[in-house]
C-alpha cells in the first residue's frame, strides 16, 4: 500500500503506525482517533518486500483495508475529515459502512453534483464511496408527498358538457363517478365560472373561448319548457354539491382557472397536495410535486391522475415552460392563435428546443433581441412578432391575484353520508324531465 514494504506478521504493528502518522496531518482530531480505535486493519498474507494489493471486493481506505457492506449516503454529503479537494468523480464503488463508524460527522458539501442523477465518488487514498442521494432524496420526498392530505378542486364548467353539447346528465355522472373513485371522504372545493369573467381576455384578444358563448348561454339560461324543467341549471348543479357537503366558489368577473390557481397556491402555502379535478389543458402550466390533475376519461368511463412524472414523459420539458409552450404554438381549443399561423415553419419541435435552452417565453425573446437564438426564421419570428407572443401569454397565463381567501372549514373531512340520496334525486329529476319532454312533443306533433 503506497509501496510500503511490509514483510511477514512482525512489522504489523510498524504498518499500523506508518498508517496512523501518515494520515494524520490530514484527517487529525477527536473524531479521527474514534475512528482508529473502532477499525481494524486485516492484511492478507504477503511475501518479503511485497507490496500491499486488495482485490476489488474490499475499498480501501486511508486506514486500512475494510470489509464495507453496500450503505446509502446522503446526497450533498461527505465525511467532515476530508475536504472537497480528495473527491473525484468515480463509475464504481461500495458504500459506506457507517454502522462500523458511528463517529463519523456528515456535512454538506458544496459539490457540483446533478440533482437528478446518481453520483459515486472516490476518497484520497483509495476509498470508493457510493453517494446515491438522489435516489433516497427521491424516495423520500415520495414519502412526504404521501403523508401530504390532499384537496380537491372541481371545475364544474367543463363536466356539465358531452362534448359540444350541455348536459346535466354529463355532470351527474362525472360527479358521482368522482365521489366513489377519487376524492372519497376528502376535502373538495367546486368553483364555478363568474358572470363576465371572460371579458377581461377577450379585450386583449377577442377570438378567447368565442365559440363557448352559446354554450354557456344554453347550459345556464336556455330552459324553454317551463313546466318540465327541474329548476335553472345553475341552481340544479350549486345545489346537488351543496347537499353533498361542498363549498361552491363563483366570483363574478374571473374565470373559475383563476380562482383555481389563486386557491391552490393557498393551499400549497398551507402544506396541502392540491388535485384539480378538471378535462382543461390550461392547469396543466401549475402542476408540480404538491400540484396534481385528475382528468375524465369519456372513452374509459372513470377519472385517471396526471402527474409531474406524466408531464415530463409526454413533453419532454419542465411544466414551468408549459405556458410558454402554449403561448408559442397557440390553443385552438381556446381560440388563441400560435405563431405558426404567420411563420408555418415555426413549430413545437424548434419550440421546445428554444425553450429547453432558456427556460422561458421572456428569456427567450430577449435572447432574440440582442443575438442569434436559431435558425434564421426562428430568429426573425421572435423578434418580429415579440408582441403577438407576449399577447398570448398574457391571455393564456392563469392569474393566482384573485381577491379570495381559503376558508378553515373548506379544508375539512367531508361528509359522505348525503351523497347518494342527493345524486339519486337528481338523476330521477333529470329523467322526469326528460318523459316531460318527450310527452309536449309528441302532443305538438299531433297537434
Amino acid at each position: 500500500m503506497d509501496g510500503y514494504p511490509v514483510s511477514g506478521d512482525g512489522h504489523y504493528r510498524s504498518y499500523k503506525l506508518y498508517l496512523e502518522r501518515k494520515h494524520q496531518s490530514l484527517c487529525a482530531g477527536k473524531h479521527l482517533q474514534d475512528m482508529l480505535l473502532q477499525t481494524t486493519i486485516s492484511l492478507p498474507p504477503l511475501q518479503h518486500h511485497q507490496p500491499v494489493s486488495l482485490s476489488q471486493s474490499c475499498s480501501v481506505f486511508p486506514l486500512g483495508s475494510l470489509k464495507l457492506r453496500r450503505h446509502t449516503v446522503s446526497r450533498q454529503a461527505i465525511v467532515q475529515h476530508y475536504g472537497e479537494q480528495y473527491l473525484t468523480s468515480s463509475i464504481v464503488g461500495h458504500g459506506l459502512n457507517v454502522n462500523r463508524f458511528p463517529s463519523f460527522q456528515i456535512r454538506q458539501m458544496k459539490l457540483a453534483l446533478g440533482s437528478h442523477t446518481s453520483h459515486k465518488f472516490k476518497i484520497s487514498g483509495g476509498c470508493q464511496v457510493s453517494l446515491k442521494g438522489d435516489e433516497n432524496k427521491e424516495a423520500e420526498e415520495k414519502r412526504k408527498q404521501s403523508k401530504k392530505k390532499r384537496v380537491f378542486f372541481l371545475d364544474v364548467n367543463p363536466l356539465c358538457y358531452a362534448g359540444s353539447k350541455a348536459s346535466l346528465h354529463s355532470f351527474g355522472r362525472w360527479i358521482s363517478l368522482f365521489f366513489d373513485q377519487v376524492s372519497h371522504s376528502e376535502p373538495v372545493i367546486a368553483v364555478l365560472d363568474g358572470e363576465g369573467g371572460y371579458e377581461h381576455r377577450r379585450q386583449i384578444l377577442p377570438s378567447y373561448k368565442a365559440h363557448r358563448r352559446k354554450f354557456l348561454r344554453q347550459i345556464w339560461t336556455n330552459q324553454k319548457l317551463s313546466k318540465c324543467n327541474v329548476g335553472s341549471s345553475h341552481q340544479v348543479v350549486t345545489d346537488v354539491l351543496r347537499k353533498c357537503n361542498v363549498p361552491v366558489i363563483k366570483i363574478d368577473g374571473h374565470e373559475a382557472d383563476d380562482v383555481v390557481a389563486t386557491l391552490v397556491s393557498q393551499v400549497v402555502k398551507r402544506g396541502y397536495r392540491a388535485v384539480i379535478a378538471s378535462p382543461d389543458k390550461d392547469f396543466k402550466q401549475l402542476i408540480s410535486e404538491d400540484v396534481q390533475i385528475v382528468m375524465p376519461l369519456a372513452e374509459l368511463d372513470r377519472w385517471s391522475f396526471y402527474t409531474l412524472k406524466h408531464y415530463i414523459a409526454q413533453y419532454n420539458c419542465d411544466p414551468l415552460s408549459d405556458l410558454s409552450l402554449r403561448c408559442i404554438i397557440g390553443d385552438d381549443v381556446d381560440g388563441v392563435p400560435g405563431i405558426q399561423h404567420v411563420v408555418p415553419g415555426f413549430g413545437r419541435k424548434t419550440a421546445v428546443k428554444l425553450l429547453k435552452k432558456h427556460g422561458s417565453l421572456e428569456k427567450l425573446l430577449n435572447a432574440a433581441s440582442v443575438r442569434t437564438v436559431g435558425r434564421s426564421y426562428a430568429q426573425d419570428a421572435l423578434k418580429n412578432y415579440a408582441d403577438y407572443l407576449r399577447r398570448n401569454y398574457e391571455v393564456l397565463a392563469l392569474r393566482r391575484d384573485v381577491d379570495i381567501h381559503l376558508e378553515d372549514d373548506w379544508l375539512e373531512e367531508r361528509d359522505t353520508h348525503s351523497d347518494s340520496n342527493a345524486l339519486a334525486n337528481l338523476f330521477r329529476s333529470l329523467e322526469e324531465t326528460q318523459k316531460c319532454i318527450h310527452q309536449n312533443k309528441s302532443h305538438s306533433s299531433k297537434v
